[in-house]
């Protein structure tokens, strides 16, 4: 009962949150676009017919098609009656439906999102329990180095040399063709090298702590293996500081997604919000904006639930 009971309190202050989150991501989308110098319409004629086809006639027909938009408090609050009502409104570059648009952009954002979490995962948890158990050794000096290098390289860089070492020189991933086999390994790995690599660190340190305690001295009078030990009783303790941390890493993750799917020319929510931007499709980059900030939220929910289930303390609010 009280497993349940802090989940729904995680839910509802999930919930709440998602709606303080749409509402302030939606504001400040439709004001920073509406800030931006230019031509509205001759940005939105260009985005539909293509930079070398637009004309001022095109762009006489979107300004005459946008100005019921022109007063931007109506606009605003015209968006902001169709979302309490579940409706993003309509693209101005395809006249097609928000929520439609996007559907299929966020499906690729989550098989990035997830591709990348899982190779973090796949090289952090080794790495990171091989460093705790022998600190100072040569894995332990090993992940120090990488997770200094990787932190500090930004995500468009390490994408870069990525392409050139694994597609252009060893031929082993394609760049940005999913038809040849690539799928999103690519791009997943450009974001998950650096998450593996203080991730690692971060699990190197729970080892560490966890190896100090007198918990775990009592399970090693027991007799029991070191694997056994560490199943039992080491790992869910050391991983809860991980999930934790990932929670923290989150916002860097959709900065990341935003980066990379530009970089590698890949559908996606960051890939829709930046076309938005240029074409000044305020529907799309409020919906595209809301979307990823709605993602981070359900992201933090995972993680807070799975750390209550790992750590009863946090039933009863004795862990915050």
């Amino acid at each position: 009962m009280r497993l349940i009971l802090a989940l729904l309190r995680q839910v509802l202050k999930a919930t709440a949150t998602a709606v303080w989150v749409g509402l302030v991501v939606g504001v400040l989308s439709f004001l920073a676009l509406r800030a931006l110098p230019g031509d509205d319409a001759y940005r939105v004629a260009a985005a539909r017919y293509g930079h070398d086809l637009v004309d001022g006639h095109a762009a006489a027909a979107v300004r005459a098609e946008l100005a019921g938009d022109a007063a931007p408090g109506a606009a605003l609050w015209r968006w902001l009656c169709g979302l309490a009502q579940g409706e993003l409104g309509v693209s101005r570059v395809n006249a097609e439906p928000v929520a439609a648009l996007l559907a299929h952009e966020a499906a690729a954002s989550l098989s990035l999102a997830g591709a990348a979490l899982a190779l973090a995962l796949l090289g952090a948890v080794p790495l990171g329990l091989a460093s705790g158990l022998r600190p100072g050794g040569a894995v332990d000096r090993l992940s120090l180095a990488l997770a200094a290098v990787l932190r500090a390289v930004p995500p468009f860089v390490l994408g870069l040399l990525l392409m050139l070492l694994m597609s252009v020189q060893a031929g082993v991933l394609p760049v940005a063709d999913p038809s040849q086999g690539g799928g999103p390994w690519l791009p997943a790995l450009t974001l998950a090298l650096p998450l593996a690599a203080g991730a690692a660190r971060v699990l190197r340190e729970t080892v560490l702590t966890v190896a100090a305690s007198p918990a775990w001295a009592f399970a090693c009078s027991k007799g029991l293996p070191a694997p056994v030990r560490w199943w039992r009783h080491g790992l869910r303790v050391a991983v809860a500081p991980l999930l934790s941390w990932l929670g923290v890493q989150a916002v860097l993750l959709v900065e990341g997604v935003v980066v990379v799917e530009s970089l590698f020319a890949r559908p996606g929510l960051g890939h829709a919000l930046v076309h938005a931007i240029f074409g000044r499709d305020v529907p799309v980059l409020q919906g595209a904006a809301l979307a990823l900030g709605g993602g981070l939220v359900l992201f933090n929910l995972l993680l807070e639930s799975a750390l209550l289930l790992l750590d009863p303390r946090r039933r009863d609010g004795e862990v915050g």
